[in-house]
């Protein structure tokens, strides 16, 4: 689980996202072309969900989005910050797009607070770092305690039981997680305790989530 660290580093550099932000750069029927958080151009087809951003209408003047729960109506060029709010969870589809390397990335929510996260079919819980479960205001000290080798020697690792995990349009409740004391990994896996209450349908370079249970 943590051979990849390196891997992660050198795709971004983590950072924590404290709202859902919007920019449209293209309008057509029943399409468009935004920009999510300040990632690469995509084009969204109405009623198509990614990364918590669902395109209801759209049309040469203005495009219609659900974001966080919220109806937003943006025209061409211009952009929104939607704050990410406890609204109520749905059933709707979370689309994935794979990097160049074939690595699936985004941006979610563990009690309330937003993090990135690489899909990683080969961890067993969701793992995070001491720091970013501090931020997320978990007490992972109370948990059960274990010891894993690293590269760098022993480290802590403490199991515990996520309140609320979000992806996009997607809740999940009483998640099984990892806390690893230090910096590692840099973003939060999202290992099979979440993985396995989904259903992943993987179309070349996307990857579809749906909420099972």
């Amino acid at each position: 689980m943590l051979k990849i660290v390196a891997l992660i580093l050198s795709m971004f550099a983590l950072q924590a996202l404290a709202d859902t932000r919007v920019n449209v750069v293209g309008l057509f029927s029943n399409k468009a072309v935004v920009i999510i958080n300040g990632g690469a151009p995509r084009t969204l087809s109405a009623g198509q969900t990614v990364d918590g951003v669902k395109l209801v209408s759209a049309d040469s003047g203005s495009a219609t989005f659900m974001v966080e729960g919220k109806r937003q109506v943006l025209k061409m060029g211009q952009a929104a910050s939607i704050a990410a709010s406890a609204g109520p969870a749905n059933n709707d589809p979370v689309s994935l797009y794979a990097d160049s390397a074939g690595h699936f990335l985004g941006n979610l929510s563990i009690n309330g607070v937003a993090l990135k996260y690489l899909v990683d079919t080969g961890a067993t819980t969701v793992a995070l770092n001491s720091g970013d479960a501090k931020f997320a205001k978990i007490d992972y000290e109370k948990g059960e305690k274990a010891w894993s080798s690293t590269a760098n020697g022993l480290v802590s690792v403490y199991r515990v039981t996520l309140n609320t995990l979000k992806i996009g349009t997607i809740t999940l409740n009483n998640v099984e997680a990892s806390v690893i004391e230090g910096g590692s990994p840099p973003v939060v896996l999202l290992g099979m305790s979440a993985l396995n209450r989904l259903d992943m349908k993987r179309d070349n370079s996307i990857m579809t989530l749906t909420k099972k249970y």
